[in-house]
C-alpha cells in the first residue's frame, strides 16, 4: 500500500505532500492544478522514462518519494519483495516500510533509490510494479492493440508457465533450425574448416606436447650448454667441503671444522663447549652440501648428444608455437577449443539427417505447447468475457456485451521460416506469444453486431470497458495498490455514479487511488484530496478536505458553484447518498 508520496518540482507542483489510507482516495482540482504530476510521479517510482522538460522551472530538479507498505501481501508476496530489496542492498525503514526515490535532473541523468540504495530505474520499477498498477488514458489506447488484448487474457489465464514453456520449445527450435540452414548452405566451407582442424590436432598430436614443457626445455638446454663449466665449479666445490675428493695436500672444510670442534669440546667451560655444539652443526651442513653436489656430479650428462636431443625437441615445439599459439600451453588450449569446435562441424549426411530429424522433433513439440497454451486461452477467454459483461452490466451498461475471441495465426506461407504445422495439419506461425491471434468484441446493445473493441466503442465505453476489465483481473492481485487517471473520461450521469459504487468496492479489497472530475465518483472516497494552484508563483499544493470543504469542492465540480448555496445543498446531497450507499 501506498502511504505516502512527497513532490518537489515536478510541474506545476513545486511541493506538495500527499497521504493516502486504505479504500478509495480521490485527486480532484481545476485543470492545470497539476492533478496528473501525482500520477506523473508514480510513474516515475514505476520506473518510467525520465522526462527533463518536466522539472519546474527555475528548478534544477525534480524528486518524487514514496513510502510503501507490505502488510497486505502473504507471506510467499512479502519474500520475493524482500529478496528484491536485499538484492540491491536496501533496507526497510524503522516502521517496516520501503522508502522508493527518483530524482529528474534537468541537465543531467536521473537517479533511482530503493531502501536508502541507489539502484538502477528499472530495479526501482520491477519493484514498484509488485506494488502499484497504474492506469491512464493512454491504457485504453492501448487496450486497442492486439498485444495488450493478448497479454490481459494471459493474466486472466494464469498462462505465464505454458507461455514460458513455449517460449523455450521455439527458442531452442529457432536456434536448430538456423544451424540447419547454416550447415547446408556453407558445407564447402564447413568442410574445408573441418580439415583446417583435423590437420592441426593431428599434427599435435603426433608432436604431443606436455603443459609447460617448451619451458622446461630452455632451462635444461641452457644447463647443457654449459656442461664443462657446470661441472668444474660443482667438483672444485665438493674437493673443498669433503675429504673424499681431498688431494692429499690442503685441507677441507669439513677437516677444518672437524678439529675446531674437537679442541672446543675438550675444555670444561660451557660457553666454548656451546660453541662446539654450533660448528658441529656447520659440520652437520656443510656435509650434506658435499653429498647433494654428489649427486648432482652423478646426474650430469656424459654424452654429448643430450644436448641434440634437446634441441631437435625443442624444434619441433616451435614448430607448433610458430602455427598455433605463442607457447605450448597455448597450443593446447588450441587443441582442446579445435575439438569443441570440430564437434559441430559435423557436415556430414548423417550429421545433416540427425539435425534435420532434431528439427522436426522440436516442431512437433513447439506444435503441442503451441496447442497446450491455445487451449487455456480459449477456456479462459469465454470466463474473461462472461465476467467483464457482468462488470458492464454495474457500470450503467447492462445490455453491453463483451467477447473475445482467439484463432489461429495463419502461416502467410507454407516456406515462411516461423511457420509450423499443429497435430491437425494447419500451418500456422509460430510467433514469440504463441500461434493465437486474440481479439476483444464488444457490442454496446443487445442484438447490435459485435465488432473489434477499437472499432465499436466511444470513449466513455472504452474507460468502462476498462475498468470493467482491471477489476476482474485485480481479483488475483491482492494487496496491489491501483491507480486511475481519468479513466472515467467522457462519462457523466448515472454511468459515473455507478463508477463511483464499483471502484468504492473494489476499494474493500485493494488500495484505490483515482484521479477524477466527477463528483459522482469523487462523493464515494474515503480520502478525497484537492490540488489547488493556491501557492505562491502558480504552484500547485494537495490538502485533504473533509466536511465543508469538501462539499464546497464537490459542488465546485457539480457546476463551479462552491460558493452557493445551492450547489453545496447539491453537493451536499449527493455526498450524503454516496456515503449512504449500500455497496
Amino acid at each position: 500500500m501506498l502511504t505516502e508520496i512527497r513532490i518537489e518540482s515536478l510541474g506545476a507542483i513545486s511541493s506538495a505532500v500527499g497521504e493516502f489510507g486504505r479504500g478509495l482516495t480521490v485527486l480532484t482540482g481545476e485543470t492545470g492544478t497539476g492533478k496528473t504530476m501525482v500520477v506523473t510521479g508514480l510513474h516515475l517510482l514505476g520506473g518510467a522514462r525520465a522526462d527533463a522538460t518536466r522539472v519546474r522551472s527555475g528548478a534544477e530538479r525534480a524528486v518524487v518519494e514514496g513510502r510503501f507498505t507490505t502488510t497486505d501481501f502473504d507471506d510467499s508476496a512479502v519474500a520475493g519483495l524482500d529478496g528484491m530489496l536485499d538484492a540491491a542492498g536496501a533496507e526497510r525503514d524503522e516502521d517496516g516500510s520501503v522508502i522508493a526515490l527518483r530524482s529528474v535532473s534537468r541537465d543531467g541523468p536521473s537517479r533511482a533509490y530503493l531502501g536508502g540504495r541507489s539502484v538502477p530505474a528499472k530495479s526501482l520499477g520491477d519493484f514498484t510494479a509488485e506494488l502499484l498498477t497504474l492506469h491512464g488514458q493512454n491504457d485504453q489506447l492501448r487496450l486497442m492493440r492486439p498485444e495488450e488484448q493478448r497479454g490481459a487474457l494471459d493474466r486472466f489465464a494464469k498462462a505465464g508457465p505454458a507461455l514460458e514453456r513455449y517460449r523455450k520449445l521455439r527458442d531452442a527450435w529457432s536456434s536448430a533450425r538456423r544451424d540447419l540452414f547454416d550447415r547446408r548452405n556453407r558445407a564447402r566451407e564447413l568442410a574445408l574448416e573441418a580439415d583446417r582442424l583435423k590437420f592441426g590436432l593431428d599434427e599435435i598430436e603426433v608432436v604431443d606436447p606436455k603443459p609447460a614443457e617448451d619451458e622446461e626445455l630452455v632451462a635444461e638446454i641452457l644447463r647443457l650448454s654449459e656442461l664443462g663449466t657446470l661441472r668444474e665449479a660443482a667438483a672444485s666445490a665438493r674437493a673443498s667441503l669433503s675429504a673424499d675428493d681431498a688431494d692429499g695436500f690442503g685441507t677441507t672444510a669439513t677437516d677444518s671444522l672437524g678439529r675446531a670442534r674437537a679442541a672446543l669440546e675438550s675444555t670444561d667451560d660451557s660457553t666454548l663447549q656451546a660453541l662446539g655444539k654450533q660448528v658441529g652443526e656447520a659440520l652437520t651442513v656443510v656435509a650434506d652440501a658435499a653429498r647433494e653436489l654428489g649427486s648432482y656430479l652423478d646426474e650430469l650428462p656424459t654424452d654429448a648428444s643430450a644436448l641434440e636431443s634437446r634441441l631437435a625437441r625443442q624444434a619441433e615445439l616451435r614448430t607448433l608455437t610458430r602455427k598455433y599459439a605463442a607457447d605450448i600451453s597455448g597450443v593446447l588450449q588450441w587443441a582442446a577449443e579445435s575439438r569443441e569446435r570440430l564437434a559441430q562441424l559435423d557436415v556430414s549426411e548423417e550429421g545433416l539427417a540427425a539435425l534435420d530429424r532434431r528439427v522436426d522433433e522440436l516442431a512437433g513439440e513447439l506444435a503441442e505447447a503451441a496447442v497446450d497454451l491455445s487451449a487455456i486461452r480459449r477456456k479462459a477467454a469465454k470466463r474473461l468475457a462472461k465476467e467483464v459483461t457482468g462488470e458492464l452490466s454495474g457500470l450503467a451498461m447492462a445490455d453491453a456485451q463483451f467477447s473475445i475471441t482467439v484463432t489461429v495465426d495463419p502461416a502467410p506461407a507454407a516456406d515462411d521460416p516461423a511457420t509450423i504445422a499443429l497435430p491437425s495439419g494447419e500451418l500456422v506461425r509460430a510467433g514469440a506469444d504463441g500461434a493465437d491471434q486474440v481479439e476483444f468484441g464488444f457490442a454496446a446493445h443487445r442484438g447490435m453486431d459485435q465488432l473489434p473493441l477499437a472499432k465499436s466503442a466511444s470513449g466513455g465505453e472504452l474507460s468502462r470497458v476498462m475498468l470493467a476489465l482491471e477489476v476482474v483481473l485485480a481479483a488475483s492481485a491482492a494487496g496491489t495498490t491501483m491507480v486511475f487517471d481519468e479513466v472515467d473520461a467522457g462519462v457523466g450521469g448515472r454511468a459515473a455514479v455507478q463508477i463511483g459504487r464499483r471502484l468504492a468496492q473494489l476499494a474493500r479489497s485493494h488500495q484505490v487511488i483515482v484521479v477524477t472530475h466527477l463528483p459522482q465518483v469523487a462523493a464515494y472516497a474515503d480520502v478525497h484530496l484537492v490540488v489547488h494552484g493556491a501557492g505562491p508563483k502558480g504552484t500547485s499544493v494537495v490538502r485533504r478536505v473533509t466536511d465543508d470543504e469538501r462539499v464546497a469542492e464537490l459542488a465546485r465540480m457539480m457546476a463551479g458553484l462552491g460558493e452557493s448555496d445551492s450547489g453545496r445543498a447539491h453537493a451536499r446531497e449527493l455526498l450524503d447518498a454516496a456515503q449512504n450507499d449500500q455497496i
